[in-house]
């Protein structure tokens, strides 16, 4: 479980000042691994710069963690192993999910020094993976009729299904209730839409056949991942109304979680040995 004292991992940042160029567009990227972890990914970030992850130590353990001003905090839900953190908003409050003693996802809310379980009625597995500043939470669980998205919004869950997908699988959500919805189309390929309470839009990545929309801040920028043919892999930012691909400097395959609304995307990236690295990168 969370520690109430605060846990000195000894962060290796790599402060390489490495810069992606795109048209329009700069990305400058920072590798953030907890030092002896044999992988590190970064989730999510709020305004205040603080991130959730999650990272497997040297003996093989997953945990989740939190790590504000260079300072980490382990968080592991009690009830389970395998602990992802993959949101955090303005209170501090962190969603995510853990693996139960039968091995099936459980999403759980972290606020005030308390985990506690989250998912709809008759769920056989769940994640949260999207909490804003108000607390409303998008996720996504699974039932006997398959994978739903779901908001849960002053302690009552709606179910989410993007018109004609084979699956939603949730996303992030911003201070206005404007969501991301991840769905599977016909062939299970990846898309992604834009959900205002009323209609789905989609707003896949230009010209790849795989797109995972994950967070949209406050200002209405977006980040993805998206996965294209030939085994290709990157990250994404649609702002101001375009789209942006990126790649680590050096990485081999690199995925975007996180945003916030200064300018900073959170995510992870593997390196030539095929190891999952954590990193930011502003805009």
């Amino acid at each position: 479980m969370r520690r109430s004292s605060l846990i000195w991992l000894g962060l290796a940042l790599l402060f390489a000042n490495a810069a992606a160029q795109t048209p329009g567009l700069t990305f400058k990227f920072k590798t953030i691994n907890v030092a002896g972890a044999q992988s590190t990914g970064i989730y999510g970030i709020n305004n205040a710069g603080t991130m959730v992850g999650s990272y497997v130590d040297s003996g093989g353990v997953r945990h989740g963690f939190e790590l504000s001003g260079g300072k980490l905090t382990k968080i592991d839900d009690p009830k389970g192993t395998d602990t992802y953190c993959f949101g955090i908003n303005k209170s501090g409050a962190i969603v995510g999910y853990y693996a139960t003693s039968s091995h099936t996802a459980k999403a759980f809310l972290y606020q005030k020094g308390k985990f506690t379980n989250i998912g709809p009625a008759g769920a056989t597995g769940s994640q949260a993976l999207g909490i804003n500043d108000s607390g409303a939470i998008n996720g996504n669980f699974a039932d006997s009729k398959g994978s739903h998205g779901f908001l849960l919004k002053g302690g009552k869950y709606a179910t989410l299904n993007v018109p004609g997908s084979q699956g939603t699988l949730g996303g992030g959500i911003n201070n206005a209730g404007t969501m991301t919805e991840v769905w599977l189309d016909g062939s299970f390929d990846s898309e992604s839409s834009l959900y205002n309470g009323k209609k789905y839009t989609k707003i896949n990545v230009p010209g790849e056949p795989n797109s995972d929309a994950a967070a949209i801040n406050n200002v209405g920028d977006i980040v993805y991942s998206w996965e294209g043919t030939g085994d290709t892999y990157g990250g994404a930012l649609r702002h101001a109304g375009k789209v942006y691909k990126f790649h680590v400097p050096k990485g081999d395959r690199t995925f975007g979680y996180g945003i916030n609304d200064h300018n900073v995307i959170v995510g992870a990236y593997t390196d030539d040995n095929g190891v999952l690295n954590g990193f930011s990168a502003t805009y």
